[in-house]
């Protein structure tokens, strides 16, 4: 159910980062819903593949090229979507840094009552 849920929160975030950046669009809230779904399914599976045989860029680029893969990742996600469209690499990075900070605020814990 947690899933679910964390599922409709990030296809929210995928729409509203679609509102706000000028280069990536999507058709509608379905489409959205999918798109969060394959990311996170890309996320779980694929990231951590590549990441691990792409250990020797990204030392040598200092992380950043881990940048690289989560772009690639929804560029691939926006071939495999028909009503979700990312404009280029460069709209891509900043897609994927967004979604992935948001992403990533949404699965930290609750801490506020300590």
């Amino acid at each position: 159910m947690n899933y679910l849920i964390r599922i409709l929160g990030l296809s929210v975030v995928v729409m509203l980062l679609c509102w706000l950046l000028p280069g990536v669009y999507i058709y509608d809230y379905g489409d959205a819903i999918i798109v969060a779904f394959l990311l996170s399914i890309l996320n779980t599976f694929l990231r951590p593949l590549l990441i691990i045989l792409t250990i020797p860029v990204t030392i040598l680029t200092f992380g950043l090229f881990l940048l690289v893969i989560n772009a690639l990742m929804v560029v691939l996600v926006s071939e495999w979507v028909d009503g979700f469209y990312v404009d280029g690499f460069g709209h891509a990075i900043l897609f994927s840094v967004l979604y992935s900070l948001v992403a990533y605020l949404l699965k930290a814990p609750d801490n506020r009552n300590v």
